[in-house]
């Protein structure tokens, strides 16, 4: 072969490497546009979501006032008990989790912005549409009356009978709403009008106010706005109070999820709705409202 033949042959495989070399480049440092969004998309939407999240973890976070009997109560061993501990329980059981409860105050739930600190709250929340902006509720699970409390030495007849007297209620609740007249409810009206003059004495749980009333009538306190199970187990406890009264109005209870939270928490809202509305017709709630209650509240009379 000749020195020229032989010259060209070499150049000829010499750019035919280059070319392979440059289309195999090509290839693998452009993906095509089909290609981009399943390698990002999907793993982000599921990295969002609080659902995934808890059954990722296996554990569902339930922030309750441990200060609420006979909604939710501390034991002397630390453990949790009561209605709304019940209802948390059997949440995250139809979730596939377990349940693990953290005492918050009220008013710092009600506020939202958890900043992921618990998942849920189930704390006999009355669902307002002003407690609408910053979170999200379940289907209400039960109902109670609001109701006033006042030693047994009152002489109190009727609630028109605490005019400009000292009512204890509990911090960032409807009852504080109610007596200074900005109590709005959804699914509910008011049934007798705050009395006139009445003063709101705010404490950290209702409780505490309660704690106050049984130093005497008028001591510290002339009465407590409460939920009525709340004054009845108390009765029932030994405690000097008395009802006065009929109840001034209902409250539709759900459980609630912040809106802010740092993980999508819309979807884990619709799923234990759903579970709430199960439990309904399945017979659950009003098995666990005979434990605690005297009278099934998990439907309106």
């Amino acid at each position: 072969m000749s020195k020229p033949r032989v010259l060209a042959l070499l150049v000829l495989a010499l750019v035919l490497l280059v070319l392979a070399g440059c289309g195999q480049g090509g290839t693998a440092s452009t993906p095509t546009s089909a290609q981009a969004p399943q390698a990002t998309a999907a793993p982000a939407a599921s990295a969002n979501d609080l659902l995934a999240d808890v059954k990722k973890r296996g554990k569902l976070l339930i922030a309750t006032d441990a200060n609420y009997k006979p909604q939710s109560f501390k034991n002397p061993d630390g453990s949790f008990e009561g209605f709304d501990v019940d209802v948390g329980r059997e949440v995250a059981k139809r979730l596939g989790v377990q349940a693990e409860f953290v005492d918050v105050n009220f008013d710092t739930v009600t506020a939202g912005s958890w900043n992921g600190r618990w998942d849920i709250n189930v704390g006999s929340m009355t669902i307002t549409p002003d407690r609408r902006k910053a979170l999200f509720f379940s289907s209400p699970y039960y109902y109670t009356p609001a109701a006033f409390a006042v030693h047994k030495d009152s002489k109190a007849a009727s609630i028109d009978d605490l005019k400009g007297k000292k009512v204890g209620v509990g911090a960032a609740t409807t009852y504080l709403d109610y007596l200074q007249g900005k109590l709005n409810l959804e699914g509910e009206t008011i049934l007798k009008p705050a009395p006139d003059g009445a003063t709101a004495q705010v404490y950290d749980t209702d409780a505490l106010a309660l704690t106050d009333l049984a130093l005497g009538d008028g001591t510290r306190l002339d009465a407590v706005l409460t939920a009525l199970p709340t004054i009845e187990d108390a009765v029932k406890g030994g405690q000097p109070f008395k009802v006065l009264g009929d109840p001034v109005y209902y409250e539709d209870l759900g459980i609630a999820l912040d809106q802010k939270s740092p993980l999508d928490s819309k979807g884990l809202a619709d799923a234990i709705s759903a579970i709430v509305d199960d439990m309904h017709k399945d017979g659950t709630l009003t098995a666990l409202a005979k434990k605690y209650y005297s009278s099934d509240l998990t439907s309106k009379k």
